[in-house]
């Protein structure tokens, strides 16, 4: 066929393009992982949004102990049943400018003070619609289930994140802080973890930040253990003694440290959705001939098209210069896609594939 002739030949010549030797590059420490204990909290809670203009929903056991819990706090509780006036806690059913909403705010990695001030969003559990509606209250807990305290008390008008869902909207600054969060990055015997971010995390790289970390803190020591690669995303480092009573310093510093690698893992991001291609370090391909509708793909070490125009010994086809190839034939997104996959079916793809 003509197309996999002009096909073969282009990808042959953009394999001759792409032939470069290894690059290495060079970033800071901060770029690349962060410091255990510096993680985002969740803060979530039940609350009642009201001031809806017939949008709400109370035909429903758990809106109206909501409300009748909050009248109860309020200093108004409802008659319980078989009790003089009981009749009033059926008349919540008819109410239809109330909501209930399952409320979250996030804690900054640094964590937060008790009066701090946080968004918070607002989803509504049943109802129509927020729009118009005011949160009344919130009291929202924290991650750990077990931990029964309230964190943080949400109020406030609720503005929809967009219009064509109603039943979602946010809260500035509606959420305030009842307790301290802190988030320790030392423990107790002075040690200092370092994650490697989840796209940099291998075995290598690990290596690599340990190597640094220890030839510029720790390299009039003998002690292995100030800093060790524990596995191949977590590096473990002991505050030195100039820094014990200023840990903050150390991290700080040591966050900017230089690091010098090479490129990350070899690897292939598809997102189906939208048609995406993203090719992420030195990833080649294989001996293999696929043929996918009227389009032949024909990657091989000895070609008869290469010896033509080889300037130097290519020993494999790069993935980047097949997509480039396909794109130059205006094959279609999800052919292309197929292709690769089939690629990576028959062993011939030298990355990692991730298909989201």
């Amino acid at each position: 066929m003509k197309a996999s002739r002009y096909f073969t030949c282009l990808l042959a010549m953009a394999c001759l393009v792409s032939a470069a030797p290894q690059l290495w590059g060079r970033t800071v420490l901060r770029n690349i992982c962060r410091v255990k204990g510096q993680e985002e909290n969740v803060l979530r809670g039940l609350g009642l949004v009201v001031g809806l203009n017939g949008t709400g929903e109370m035909n429903d056991p758990a809106t109206m102990r909501a409300l009748s819990r909050s009248m109860e706090l309020m200093g108004s509780p409802v008659p319980q049943s078989g009790l003089p006036g009981a009749e009033s806690l059926e008349e919540l059913r008819k109410i239809k400018n109330a909501a209930l909403v399952w409320v979250t705010a996030r804690v900054p990695a640094t964590g937060a003070r008790r009066g701090d001030k946080l968004d918070c969003a607002v989803s509504a559990i049943n109802g129509k619609s927020l729009a118009g509606g005011r949160l009344a209250f919130a009291a929202l807990q924290g991650p750990n289930t077990r931990d029964k305290r309230v964190y943080a008390l949400a109020e406030g008008q609720v503005q929809l994140d967009a219009p064509d869902q109603p039943l979602v909207g946010h809260i500035h600054d509606g959420c305030q802080m009842e307790e301290d969060v802190f988030t320790p990055f030392q423990d107790a015997n002075g040690y200092v973890t370092l994650i490697l971010d989840k796209n940099h995390a291998n075995f290598q790289t690990a290596s690599d930040v340990a190597a640094v970390i220890a030839q510029t803190y720790f390299q009039d020591r003998e002690d292995s253990d100030d800093v060790q690669a524990v596995n191949a995303a977590n590096i473990v480092v002991r505050t030195p003694e100039e820094y014990r009573n200023n840990p903050v310093e150390f991290v700080s510093i040591l966050l900017e440290s230089r690091i010098y690698n090479a490129e990350p893992e070899a690897r292939v991001v598809i997102d189906e959705r939208t048609g995406s291609i993203v090719i992420d370090g030195d990833v080649q391909i294989g001996d293999v001939v696929i043929s996918h509708r009227n389009i032949v793909v024909e990657a091989t070490e000895d070609t008869t098209h290469f010896e033509k125009i080889t300037l130097e010994e290519q020993s494999h086809a790069k993935l980047r210069s097949l997509v480039d190839a396909l794109n130059a034939l205006k094959v279609p997104n999800e052919d292309a896609i197929e292709i690769i996959k089939g690629i990576n079916r028959s062993g011939k793809l030298h990355g990692r594939l991730i298909i989201e």
